[in-house]
């Protein structure tokens, strides 16, 4: 995805006047479909990379409350377990009096309380006098609308912007209007239930007064068209707003674990992926991140479904289906498309709209695609439903020529990219940064570049298909690309691997010159199956090595690299996900107790976290009694971070689910360190629900199984 920029402000600073973004971890999220809001610990929006966002445009880009004009004194803040409602609790300061004493600080309790709902967001403020006399509060709003494309949010400069309008302020509600350079009216209205003694295009003020224990509230709404706003609107939207979540995060099986903190974990991570999973047309699919990547993306969706396909297949259904549908027909430099390509990144901001950017539709991902007939293999591997994969089989044989057509045009057998234009992205794998792929010697090499882990989905692919195909009747072209994928495994064993390093290179570049660079890439190379198990091996000792492994995770560079560098995005740091992947690639080669010690670091630092992990951290080495170290502008939360412990757990658990023969394999279970048991409740196979209870007994795991209902029975292969 691409690399998040430090975002000027909308208070006043000037394109030098760079303001920083607060730390995620400061920082409060909502979401509901294409709208979220990022807010303080006050519930205020100030302008620092926050606000209220539609569309990828930010609508609110201020909103604070203050009491006699000063900011009130926080007590606590928190979105509740569900991720439907922010609620702050604040206190007064000393306010000015009324006809006698002022009232002394502490006294007025002030709840702000709001959530989101079809596009808009809902508020309510609530005022309670504890103090012994009557109080005067004066509270204010103050509100503002930028109308600015996220990418400006992030730090995109633009020579010229549309034109605002101030289009009506009436007794209780304000409209505020954009034309952008797409000729598209963007609208705001904010509306309360209350009248104010004096509103403006910027504040509204009431005149709050209070007797002993007497309440006061506001119900504020923000969003595109005017509304009656007031308490019966307002618990009505808040009960569907909370149900939807709720249905979301029902789907799939439940995991119930014996260790508390644990089972916080994983119950903050599936209430993340509800929260970011939005219902399209075409089914469920989790938009990447939040702030900068509330979006769909293919890859992180793809890899956020890989991670929970085991759990819900109704994800990864919803991923194929939405990418199928906007799988490139045509060619264009500026948004690096070809036919049979799948979409790297959706937008719907001004900036997309008006061809200043080309992420309005942009497939600059050469990973996308071959990781989109794995997700389908994988699915039907899951499920057998090969009624769906029937339904998008034109999708996936367009992509696998785009495939095939890539390396052919390249002359390598490799899959590899190079950018149309220069406003595409120059890095086109998972680290998509300008500077993540390099020679050893640290320079820069010419494209198109090979990336390692990108001919093992190539690879996985091609094996993909040819199950799918066997299972559909159609020998010839399974036979097909089984050779295809034997071809490819010979070629990346003969020209990536590094016999003096025992590793693989990081790429190939335009001239078939390693980069002779250890990174976590090789890892994902193990997750698709192609390495000899001897150099599987080799592989998964060096990722659990000191060179790589933090204690809070792996690195995405060795120590060694010369641009390594544990506060850079993609050169160094440690993302969940990655490490995800590098546990499942090592289990698959049944290196069980490697995957089992990586969850391990994972949940500790995911405890940090307030056990939520973010899209990255730093790489610095773990030290006795310290925190792993946040990654300034990481998106928290983000979709394959929170998936990652799903597909960790599964990786320790050793279990695959073989949908088309009902069958279900457990190979040498771990449990995490400190954990006795864990159940996992309504598994779905072949119409049947199973229960599964994993437990140490000694040194060593073992499985019980439980299977419900009248469907035919399930076999159960247990390896201890």
């Amino acid at each position: 995805m691409n690399t998040p920029t430090l975002a000027p402000g909308d208070t006043g600073a000037t394109g030098s006047d760079i303001i920083e973004p607060r730390s995620p971890q400061r920082l409060f999220v909502l979401k509901e479909g294409d709208t979220f809001l990022v807010a303080d610990a006050f519930g205020d929006v100030t302008g620092e990379g926050d606000g209220l966002f539609h569309d990828d445009t930010r609508l609110l880009s201020t909103f604070r409350l203050r009491l006699a004009d000063r900011q009130p004194s926080l007590l606590s803040s928190a979105v509740s377990q569900d991720n439907a409602f922010f609620t702050a609790n604040l206190t007064n300061r000393p306010l000015p009096p009324l006809g006698g004493a002022s009232t002394p600080e502490g006294v007025i309790h002030v709840e702000r309380r709001r959530f989101l709902w079809q596009g808009r967001l809902f508020e309510r403020i609530t005022l309670v006098n504890y103090g012994e006399r009557v109080a005067r509060v004066p509270l204010s709003l103050h509100y503002g609308a930028d109308f600015r494309d996220m990418f400006e949010v992030r730090g995109q400069q633009r020579p010229r912007r549309g034109e605002f309008h101030v289009g009506h302020v009436g007794a209780r509600d304000v409209e505020l209007c954009y034309r952008g350079l797409d000729d598209r009216w963007r609208r705001l209205v904010i509306a309360f239930s209350e009248v104010p003694a004096r509103i403006s295009a910027d504040q509204a003020h009431f005149d709050v007064t209070l007797g002993e224990r007497q309440h006061w509230e506001l119900y504020v709404e923000a969003g595109g068209d005017a509304a009656a706003c007031g308490r019966t609107r307002w618990r009505a939207a808040a009960a569907q707003a909370r149900r939807s979540l709720r249905v979301r995060r029902r789907r799939g099986a439940a995991l119930h674990a014996s260790s508390r903190l644990f089972q916080a974990w994983v119950d903050k991570s599936a209430a993340d992926l509800a929260l970011l999973t939005t219902e399209l047309p075409t089914g469920p699919y989790p938009y990447a991140g939040i702030p900068w990547f509330s979006t769909p993306f293919g890859r992180d969706a793809i890899v956020t479904a890989l991670q929970t396909l085991w759990l819900d297949p109704a994800l990864a259904r919803g991923v194929l289906a939405f990418l199928s549908r906007n799988q490139a027909h045509e060619t264009s430099t500026f948004r690096d498309a070809e036919p049979g390509k799948i979409m790297h990144e959706t937008r719907k901001g001004e900036m997309a709209a008006a061809n200043e950017l080309p992420f309005g539709r942009y497939y600059g991902g050469v990973d996308t695609t071959p990781l989109f007939i794995m997700l389908a293999g994988a699915y039907a591997e899951r499920t057998g439903d090969l009624a769906f994969i029937g339904s998008i089989w034109p999708a996936l044989l367009s992509a696998a020529n785009w495939i095939e057509d890539n390396a052919a045009r390249h002359g390598t057998g490799f899959l590899s990219y190079a950018r149309g234009e220069e406003s595409g992205l120059a890095n086109q794998g998972w680290k998509d940064s300008h500077d993540s792929v390099f020679h050893a010697d640290g320079s820069t090499p010419r494209g198109p570049i090979a990336l390692i882990e990108v001919q093992g989905y190539a690879y996985a692919a091609y094996r993909g298909l040819a199950a799918l195909a066997r299972a559909r009747g159609e020998e010839g072209r399974a036979q097909g690309w089984e050779r295809r994928a034997d071809a490819l495994r010979q070629a990346v064993e003969q020209h990536f691997w590094q016999d003096d390093m025992q590793f693989y290179a990081l790429a190939l570049d335009g001239e078939g010159r390693p980069c002779r660079v250890r990174a976590s890439n090789a890892g994902h190379l193990l997750y698709t199956g192609l390495p000899s198990p001897v150099r599987a091996q080799a592989v998964a000792r060096q990722l659990l090595s000191k060179s790589f492994r933090t204690g809070w995770g792996i690195r995405t560079l060795a120590v060694e690299a010369p641009r390594y560098n544990p506060m850079s995005y993609h050169n160094g740091s440690v993302w969940p996900h990655d490490v995800a992947l590098c546990a499942a690639g090592m289990a698959r080669y049944g290196l069980r107790d490697g995957a089992a010690q990586l969850l391990d670091a994972m949940f500790e630092g995911a405890s940090y976290f307030g056990m939520r992990l973010p899209e990255l951290f730093c790489g610095f080495e773990r030290g006795a009694g310290e925190a792993p170290i946040a990654y300034p502008v990481a998106c928290l939360p983000q979709a394959w971070a929170a998936g990652s412990v799903f597909m960790l757990l599964q990786a320790c658990l050793g279990l695959r689910v073989d949908g088309p023969r009902h069958r279900v394999i457990i190979e040498q279970p771990r449990l995490p360190h400190g954990m006795e048991t864990l159940r996992i409740a309504r598994l779905a196979v072949g119409g049947q629900l199973l229960d599964f209870t994993f437990q140490r007994l000694q040194d060593r795991v073992v499985a019980f199984v439980r299977q419900n209902g009248d469907a035919p029975r399930v076999r159960v292969d247990l390896r201890l």
